[in-house]
């Protein structure tokens, strides 16, 4: 049986930079914390294992391409440099989703960028899983 991908999902924020991790056998996403920077995500790039990386595409709700300013293209070119494969997901609603998650549990275990990119990476598993099952 061969080895299961870890994936690493990241929702950018200006000031903090959410991170979940998910894998190709459970296909399911998890928080994993919050970075501030390209150097954190590689340390936990290198830590956890991580064999491919899933970054959401900001957007505006009516689905016209967002505001991508330099940190985020930044970011996406950092993780292009590093030699991992690399996905965009749309993250439309992801935050807004990650609020009510927390709101419902409002004893939440991760901060709201790491469940916004646990939403971002799980969309991505859901379609993997679609796609090679």
């Amino acid at each position: 049986m061969d080895e299961p991908i870890i994936f690493l999902g990241i929702d950018w924020g200006q000031r903090k930079i959410g991170l979940a991790l998910g894998d190709s056998e459970t296909k399911m996403a998890l928080p994993y914390g919050v970075v501030k920077n390209w150097p954190a995500i590689e340390a936990v790039i290198k830590k956890e294992g991580v064999s491919q990386i899933v970054i959401g595409v900001p957007h505006h709700l009516s689905g016209k391409g967002g505001d991508y300013n330099e940190g985020w293209q930044a970011l996406v070119e950092q993780a292009k440099r590093s030699g991992y494969p690399l996905y965009l997901v749309d993250e439309r609603l992801s935050s807004q989703e990650a609020n009510q998650l927390i709101n419902y549990q409002p004893k939440a275990a991760a901060p709201e960028d790491a469940i916004a990119a646990m939403l971002i990476l799980q969309t991505f598993l859901d379609n993997y899983a679609a796609h090679n099952h």
